[in-house]
């Protein structure tokens, strides 16, 4: 549960941000800030310069996709930490398919990179973010592959082409070959193969395949537990 400390500071930061933050509440000792997106760079700037708050590193901003929720797909998350109040905050807008969200590269300049990845991984943009491009997929992927609705399997596939020299890009083709399967695990499926240490398994009636000593060994083991019980 949160100390009384970050209530109050929960109380303090709803109060002062009345008309731009919509609710503040608790996930474990964590403090989280329902923002407005209209208001999102008057609530980073005072949570990095109010004296009560100096959340002054902006450690991570990410997506989270609700297909389901058609008016709040998308939740952008903006993860603060306060050093000097030894307090972390997360601050979460929510956003339409098609809502663009205020940049906060002018409050925290590592917001640049972090907006990138959100808009490349979910497709939300970022209004004032004067480099807003693909940073984990390549140029020409096709759509942002954390969303829920984007195919595991992509919809194309990339490879090296001897003759042209370069880079090539395909529809994705799904090959079958490998997809005939016995439901068996490796260990059911070897029935005739005697592994070292397994003492349990029956000897096959044209006995173990492997090497002379394995099946020499396993003779003398058969002997012995013959004449144990002779």
């Amino acid at each position: 549960m949160p100390g009384e400390a970050l209530k109050d500071l929960a109380e303090y930061i709803a109060e002062k941000l009345e008309g731009d933050v919509e609710q503040t509440y608790f996930v474990g000792e964590e403090l989280v800030v329902m923002a407005k997106a209209e208001g999102l760079v008057r609530v980073m700037q005072f949570l990095r310069d109010d004296k009560e708050c100096q959340f002054q590193i902006l450690a991570d901003i990410c997506g989270v996709d609700y297909p389901d929720r058609p008016e709040s797909r998308f939740e952008v998350v903006y993860n603060l930490l306060s050093m000097r109040q030894n307090n972390r905050a997360r601050v979460k807008v929510l956003a339409a398919e098609e809502q663009i969200v205020p940049s906060v590269t002018g409050v925290f300049s590592s917001a640049g990179w972090f907006e990138r990845e959100v808009w490349d991984m979910y497709g939300v943009l970022f209004a004032g973010n004067e480099d807003l491009r693909r940073i984990l997929t390549d140029y020409g992927f096709e759509g942002h592959p954390q969303r829920k609705d984007f195919p595991l399997t992509g919809y194309v596939e990339l490879r090296y082409d001897e003759e042209q020299k370069r880079v090539v890009y395909e529809p994705v083709e799904l090959t079958q070959d490998f997809r005939s399967f016995d439901y068996l695990s490796p260990w059911e499926g070897m029935t005739d193969v005697q592994l070292p240490g397994d003492k349990k398994g029956g000897v096959p009636p044209h006995g173990w395949r492997g090497t002379k000593d394995a099946m020499e060994e396993a003779d003398d083991e058969r002997g012995a537990a013959d004449g144990s019980h002779g």
